[in-house]
This record gives C-alpha cells, sequence and structure tokens, in this order.
C-alpha cells in the first residue's frame, strides 16, 4: 500500500477550555475521496481548520505528504497543495467569475509582489498562466460560458461550482470540501455530485464533511464518524451504515 498523503495523529483543540477536537487520529490515502459526518458540534470544521492551517493544534501532529504541516500558516499549506472550499458561498463581489478563479491561483505565484507592482515581464507571463488555467478550472466545472459574468450575479449552485473552481486553480493535492451541497436544488446536488465523482476519477484526493449522508455515503471511499470532538467510526460506507451506534444516533431508522 502507499504512504496516505495526510495523516492526523492524537490532535487537540479546545476554546475557552472546552475540547472541539480531541485525540483525532485520520489517515487519508493518495486519490482517496473520505467523508467526514458527524452532528453540529461534532468537530468537524474545526478538524478542517486544523488540517488547512486556518487554527492550530494544542497538541498533536499533522502530516503531509511526508513533512509536518501542523505549525505551518495556512498560506503555507495552500502552496504546498491544500485547499480548501468553505461552507457558504464566498465570491468576491465586483469580480466576474474569471477573476474571482484566478485568486485561487495566487498560491502558487512566482513573479512576487515586487514584480507584479513594477510590471516587470515575469508579472506578465505568469499572468497569463494563471488567465488560462483560470479558464481551464472553469471548463472543469461547466462555467466556460460564465466567466466574464459577474460572480454574483450566478445561481447559488454555480457560485458553489466557481468556488470548486477557485480551488482547483491553485492545482491542489488535497480538497477539502466543506459541506458542499448546503442549500443547494436537487439538480444542483446531482450536477455538485458528478463534478466530484469526475474529479476523484482524475486522481484528486478530497476529504468532505457533509450532513447528508446518503451524499456523502454515495461519494466516499471511506467515512470517518465524529462525536463531541471524538472519532467514534470508521469505514467503508456500507460499514457505517450497518454500524448501530452510528445509525442510531447519525443516520436514523431511515438511513
Amino acid at each position: 500500500m502507499s504512504e496516505p498523503l495526510l495523516s492526523v495523529e492524537s490532535v487537540y483543540r479546545s476554546f475557552g477550555g472546552v475540547f472541539a477536537v480531541r485525540g483525532v487520529d485520520l489517515t487519508v490515502a493518495p486519490g482517496e475521496l473520505r467523508g467526514v459526518i458527524g452532528p453540529n458540534g461534532a468537530g468537524k470544521s474545526t478538524l478542517f481548520s486544523l488540517i488547512g492551517g486556518q487554527l492550530a493544534a494544542d497538541r498533536g501532529t499533522v502530516t503531509f505528504a511526508g513533512d509536518r504541516i501542523d505549525r505551518l500558516p495556512a498560506h503555507r499549506r495552500a502552496h504546498l497543495g491544500i485547499a480548501i472550499v468553505f461552507q457558504g458561498a464566498r465570491i468576491f463581489r465586483g469580480m466576474t467569475a474569471l477573476e474571482n478563479v484566478m485568486v485561487g491561483a495566487h498560491a502558487t505565484t512566482r513573479a512576487g509582489f515586487l514584480r507584479g507592482t513594477l510590471r516587470l515581464p515575469p508579472h506578465y507571463r505568469e499572468e497569463r498562466e494563471i488567465r488560462q488555467r483560470a479558464r481551464e478550472a472553469l471548463g472543469r466545472v461547466g462555467l466556460a460560458d460564465w466567466a466574464d459574468r459577474a460572480a454574483e450575479a450566478l445561481p447559488l449552485g454555480q457560485q458553489r461550482a466557481l468556488q470548486v473552481a477557485r480551488a482547483l486553480c491553485g492545482r491542489p493535492r488535497l480538497l477539502l470540501l466543506d459541506e458542499p451541497a448546503a442549500g443547494l436544488r436537487a439538480a444542483e446536488r446531482e450536477a455538485l455530485a458528478q463534478l466530484i465523482e469526475e474529479l476523484k476519477a482524475g486522481g484528486l484526493t478530497m476529504i468532505k464533511i457533509e450532513h447528508d449522508v446518503a451524499f456523502v455515503t454515495r461519494l466516499a471511499d471511506r467515512v470517518t464518524v465524529l462525536d463531541l470532538g471524538r472519532v467514534i467510526a470508521e469505514g467503508t460506507p456500507a460499514e457505517i451504515r450497518a454500524d448501530p451506534a452510528v445509525v442510531a444516533a447519525y443516520l436514523g431508522t431511515a438511513a
């Protein structure tokens, strides 16, 4: 078996003396789509922030591609290839869809602030490369025809796809999806599911937080269940659906 792309070991994080994440272990293989489920307050979003660098762990380690990253800031982790699509449609108003997506390549730019300010040749070359990458990312999520429209004019489903395109523009090795289907209509959810399946088929490693158990178990290779900051179950979607404790606490009798 190949080495895991991501390893989270005995990670803790508290707020005001209350643990949001406590003793979490998680390993994700290259190309895997891992689902993370649990009720509100289970620690799912905190775990994402500990992986992405928006929060620092109180103790424990986070390893990515063989290197410890738990003390690196978020922008350094982004440069290494970790991208997050946060819950809710976060777009930059007053910018086109294409410009929104180009922001996603910021962590991988090489020309730097001085060259950009002085408009030196490397800046122009990089700007052309980023614009092309952004158009390709829009095409991957089905938004090629929306490139020059104002981002805030896009329907919610397209705004969610725009977020994914922005993350893809940075060419991530690990994509974190925080409840990407929240608030979407049935047709939009299906389009999003198909997009995630295509990214998975292309070999992209993903972790997805989701409240909709049917949605996550349809897509995930393995599922981790959190409760009060702890991992209480982990396995294939079939194993999770058959776990009596998970069924009783999270999935309900109809799952």
